[in-house]
């Protein structure tokens, strides 16, 4: 039977390049920086490394359709890379590679990376498609998608529309205070309530501040077994507990049995989670979270579907600072999708990357006071009702 990879995974070393409108970087120089980071983390040779991965996105055009442009960009030693694509998730899915390779034992050590250079493509949203394959895509939308998400959320649990938005707003302010603190974040810019609700609609019940743009970047990871970080030096390890990824079958779409208020791939992907790592009650166990906030409904509905909110009750859990810096369980500390930015492939890393320094008590300004023992990072990727959610779950060796 299988028993899952708790604890048999630990991080070696994890870089981020600055997120933003990196007109002055390509591809190659954002992955060189994160991964300059990572490895001097690390303390490893590249020669060291015995496979790849490399998660991308939207990007085939500056990145190309194979793992060359990774191998090329970091000078790495001939070893396997593999491209992978899973929406939103694709750099959770790059982790989950390198991290399966060594708890395998096909390697001692692996490498994620993911990046996305977006800017360069003119648009101020996800690259739109030319062509899709059934009536309702073409005239899908994002936005529209979500802000529907928002509608039958609230008629489920009978929400107030203005409760609704005022907790949606709670989120972006709490986002963007934040992304203040961070020097690699994309938007460092505090916004009040009035702002948030006053702001353009884009599609009822969201405006301008409930949607998070698109970024530039790069997030890398090294990873190894405790026993070889142990004989490297490492003493305080950061182990990955679980990593699960649920991806929809159609159910969503094909019956009456979803209603459209929440995510059906979220909830199983974070049932199986918490069986890998052990967790019983993850409102009181887990200490740190970054979830995929694309829109603040989404975050909100996140804290249901993960478990930490009871049903019907995010609203009030969010207006009540549950989900603050200083608040029980504090998500999007160093300013979410939001404001840290949105490089497709980058994010689920980039969400990894934050929780590593945290588990570290290395995150500067936005630093917990009490380093957190458990930190969970969720990506979903595609729509509501078609998605890829991913879970990862890191902390502390023996926690």
């Amino acid at each position: 039977m299988a028993s899952g990879i708790k604890d048999k995974v630990a991080i070696l070393g994890m870089g981020c390049a600055r997120f933003g409108e990196r007109w002055d970087a390509d591809a190659d120089t954002l992955m060189v920086e994160a991964f300059n980071e990572a490895i001097a983390d690390a303390g490893i040779d590249v020669s060291e490394i015995g496979a790849a991965w490399l998660g991308v996105a939207k990007d085939s055009i500056a990145i190309g359709a194979s793992g060359i442009p990774l191998s090329v960009a970091l000078r790495l030693p001939n070893i396997a890379v593999t491209k992978v694509e899973n929406y939103c998730a694709s750099g959770t899915e790059s982790f989950r590679g390198a991290v399966y390779a060594v708890a395998s034992g096909a390697c001692d050590i692996a490498l994620a990376m993911g990046v996305e250079k977006l800017k360069d493509v003119g648009y101020g949203g996800l690259p739109a498609q030319s062509r899709m394959t059934d009536l309702f895509g073409v005239t899908s939308s994002a936005p529209g998608s979500f802000a529907q998400l928002a509608a039958a959320y609230r008629a489920k649990h009978g929400v107030a529309p203005d409760d609704l938005k005022r907790a949606m707003a709670h989120i972006s302010v709490k986002s963007h205070a934040n992304g203040v603190k961070n020097p690699k974040a994309h938007l460092r810019k505090a916004v009040t309530i009035e702002q948030v609700l006053n702001a353009p609609m884009i599609s009822d019940p969201l405006g301008l501040f409930d949607c998070c743009g698109v970024s530039d970047g790069a997030a890398c990871a090294i990873v190894t077994t405790p026993e070889i970080a142990r004989a490297l030096g490492k003493k305080d390890l950061v182990t990955i507990k679980a990593l699960q990824l649920a991806v929809s079958n159609g159910w969503e779409n094909q019956g009456t049995g979803w209603d459209g208020s929440y995510f059906h791939t979220t909830r199983i992907a974070a049932r199986k989670a918490y069986a890998e790592a052990g967790i019983a009650d993850p409102r009181e166990q887990l200490s740190l979270m970054e979830v995929h906030d694309c829109f603040s409904v989404t975050e909100l509905v996140t804290m249901e579907d993960l478990g930490v909110s009871g049903e019907g009750q995010a609203v009030k859990d969010v207006l009540d600072g549950t989900f603050d810096a200083d608040g029980q369980i504090p998500c999007q500390i160093d300013g979410g999708l939001k404001c840290f930015g949105h490089p497709i492939g980058a994010s689920g890393l980039r969400m990894i990357y934050e929780n590593y320094l945290q588990l570290l008590g290395r995150a500067g300004e936005r630093q917990r006071a009490t380093p957190p023992k458990l930190a969970l990072s969720h990506n979903l990727g595609g729509m509501p009702s078609q998605s890829v959610s991913a879970i990862a779950i890191v902390g502390l060796e023996g926690a």
